[in-house]
């Protein structure tokens, strides 16, 4: 699963019982953002995430276990219905050494393009909350973005989250 999609996970998803999560490396991969078919997120204003084969390059992430009754929500949750990502196979490896084979997805037919600044936020939030290892914050803190500076309904529903879940926390 990709490293931002703890944010955007769908409800029934979040709500099931978790099965466990696992800080993870993928091998050979690096992370991308682009357009689908050349057009703008109208939910984020710009770029968002894929990974892409890259020898050498590595994208860390988590990968939650969870019950194969939620894929079709993840799998609508992360566009596959309507063609914008496609569901692969990838390999990934954990901090104690072991292989994971695991469901990724990878956007289809895109145009490179930065992420809105907003995005680009939930990405490094997830990676902080989760603890990825700091050199990859230190990276995914130095992406470029669009400069987009408008609304981003979502990113207020997101830090409206964030903020609750402290408060019920503390």
């Amino acid at each position: 699963v990709s490293p931002q999609a703890l944010n955007r996970l769908p409800r029934e998803v979040l709500e099931s019982p978790s099965l466990g999560t696992f800080q993870t490396l993928l091998g050979d991969f690096k992370l991308e953002f682009g357009h689908h078919q050349g057009r703008t997120s109208s939910v984020w204003h710009g770029g968002t995430a894929t990974i892409a084969q890259s020898p050498g390059d590595e994208v860390w992430g988590i990968v939650w276990k969870m019950n194969t009754c939620n894929l079709s929500s993840l799998d609508k949750q992360e566009g596959v219905e309507d063609g914008i990502y496609v569901p692969i196979e990838v390999n990934v490896h954990t901090q104690a050494g072991k292989v994971l084979t695991c469901r990724s997805y990878q956007m289809k037919d895109y145009v490179s393009g930065p992420p809105s600044p907003q995005y680009k936020k939930v990405i490094c939030m997830g990676a902080k909350q989760n603890g990825l290892p700091t050199d990859y914050q230190e990276k995914l803190e130095a992406i470029e973005t669009n400069n987009y500076a408008g609304p981003v309904p979502i990113m207020e529903e997101i830090e409206a989250a964030v903020k609750a879940e402290k408060i019920n926390s503390a």
